[in-house]
Parts: structure tokens; sequence; C-alpha cells
């Protein structure tokens, strides 16, 4: 007979293997549908499960969705830590990965968009968001970091991502191009970025502190 903590194991277990198989049913439901339509008894529907039992797991949906963009983010956090190992990849390199991911990625992207414009979130759900975006954040400051950023390199990350997420956002439904061609002018477009925050972090700073020199 097992004892009281093998069996409180197996019952995490098995409600951690219902979350992810209600979490993967909600990001088929992005790839094929409006994100603003997707409503729990949907998700439901697609996991084969009661809507009343997914509120056993997330008590809102916002709380899912949360919990499927966290998991998400924590993927390409993971992928970006294999890129820092390598001590020659380039601010280029990072910026076409992230492009790449954010296009070929739709329920991250549309997840993304969501809780970054919406104004009424719970602040629990801010907390877990802000805690695995502020990782990622470090990492990305690292990459800038080697590019030359020696202050502020928060606020030079913020305005690499805020850059490279408008880019996306601009040009992924272009009109009167193929899919290969938004993505080559995308991956141009975070050619350029890159490549004016890698010359111009050291000038911004340099510029910087000759005007403090002035005052």
């Amino acid at each position: 007979m097992p004892d009281k903590s093998t069996f409180m194991r197996m019952r995490e277990d098995e409600r951690e293997i219902r979350k992810t198989l209600i979490i993967n049913a909600a990001m088929g439901l992005f790839e094929r549908m409006p994100f603003h339509e997707i409503g729990m008894r949907d998700i439901a529907a697609e996991a084969g499960v009661s809507a009343a039992s997914i509120y056993r797991y997330f008590p809102s949906r916002d709380d899912l969705f949360a919990e499927a963009l966290i998991r998400d983010i924590i993927i390409v956090e993971q992928r970006f830590e294999k890129r820092m190992e390598d001590q020659t990849a380039s601010l280029e390199e990072f910026a076409v990965e992230v492009i790449d991911y954010l296009i070929d990625n739709e329920p991250t992207y549309q997840m993304m968009r969501y809780f970054t414009t919406k104004a009424d979130m719970e602040p629990h759900i801010v907390n877990r968001f802000e805690t695995v975006s502020r990782y990622f954040l470090d990492l990305l400051d690292q990459v800038l970091a080697r590019a030359g950023a020696k202050e502020k390199v928060r606020t030079f990350s913020h305005a690499f991502v805020a850059s490279l997420a408008g880019v996306v956002m601009t040009f992924r439904n272009y009109p009167a191009s193929s899919t290969d061609e938004k993505r080559e002018n995308m991956h141009q477009l975070a050619l350029l970025i890159a490549s004016v925050f890698r010359t111009g972090i050291p000038a911004h700073l340099s510029k910087q502190g000759k005007s403090k020199g002035k005052d």
C-alpha cells in the first residue's frame, strides 16, 4: 500500500496531467479561432472534459491563458539559454529568433497581445506574468550587455523587445505579400533593429556621459 506522500505525489501528477491537457486544448483552439471568441466551454469541449471541471484547475479564463502563456515563455527562455551558451551568438541572431518564434507560434503572439493590453487583470495573474517576463528580460540583458550596454541595460531590453514585437504586429498581415515575403521582410527589419542597438548603444552611452559632464 503506497504511503501518504506517494499518494499525494500521484494526486499532484494527475492534477498536472489534467492541467496540461486543458492547456494543450486551449492552444489548439488558438490556432483555429480568433482569440477573443474562445470561451471556457469551447476549451472544455476540445479537451473532452466538462466546463465545470476546468474551473477546478483554473478559476477563470485569464488564469488558464496566463498559465498557457507562462509555459510557452518558459520554452522560449530555454531556447535563449541554449543560445546564450554560444558565446559567439550575435544580437542579430537573437532578434531573428524572436521574430521567427512569434511568427510560428500564433497562440503565443495572441496571448502576449492580450496580456500586454488588458487593463483589468487580477493582481495574482499580473504578478505571475511579470515574474516570468522579468526572467526573460534578465536573459536579454545579458545579450545586450555583450553588445556594449553597461548602464540602463533593462531600458535597452524593454526597447529591444518592444521594437521586435512592433515589427511582428505591423507586418505579420501585411497586404499583397506572400508568407515567405512577409517573413523575409520582418527578418530584414529585425536585423536592422539589432544592428542599430549593437552599434548605437555605446554611442548613446558616450553621448549621455558628455551631457552629464556639461551640466
